[in-house]
């Protein structure tokens, strides 16, 4: 039975569990304090939050708010990022943070999301999205289309007309 103090824990990684859109495991065995400022940094400027907990009282946490469980990932000492608006923000910020140089030591592990435990690979992958602004902008660009064309397509006797008016008064001017 979980002391007073461990449940309090647990009952707040399960909000953090909840109130998240996915949960990434990440390694942070080797890294300095002004390394580990500079990751939460980032994570929270993504607009998420990072938190080193205990993993049976994460197990505990993610068993207790209906996710999946992380067993395969969460071993050694790890720290859980809980990504609370984009999730494609938050994992490209934790892989741009372990690709520079000196910060090896971040080892992305894998994740939850969705409900769903996803590997390193799928991290990765959710990280080489584009941004949600973008994706907006590119579903947009697909709605308009259509009508795009169709507007070209409608204008395209008007312009005809006002190019060959055009070309008859130039001819007239130089005739005159």
């Amino acid at each position: 039975m979980p002391t007073e103090a461990k449940r309090a824990e647990i009952d707040a990684l399960a909000e953090n569990v909840k109130r998240s859109i996915a949960v990434f495991v990440v390694e942070y065995r080797g890294l300095r304090v002004s390394q580990s400022t500079a990751v939460r940094k980032l994570v929270r400027a993504s607009g998420g939050e990072m938190k080193i907990a205990k993993n049976t009282l994460m197990r505990i946490a993610l068993r207790e708010s209906g996710g999946a469980t992380a067993d395969a990932i969460d071993t050694g000492p790890n720290a859980y990022v809980f990504a609370y608006g984009d999730a494609a923000a938050t994992a490209r910020a934790l892989r741009d943070f372990a690709r520079e140089k000196g910060n090896e030591a971040l080892v992305i592990k894998g994740g939850i999301l969705g409900g769903r435990a996803i590997g390193k690979e799928q991290v990765m992958a959710l990280a080489d999205l584009p941004s949600k602004e973008t994706l907006v902008a590119m579903l947009l660009g697909v709605l308009n289309a259509p009508a795009r064309g169709l507007v070209t397509v409608l204008s395209a006797p008007a312009r005809g007309l006002v190019t060959a008016l055009s070309q008859i008064q130039e001819q007239k001017e130089k005739a005159a």
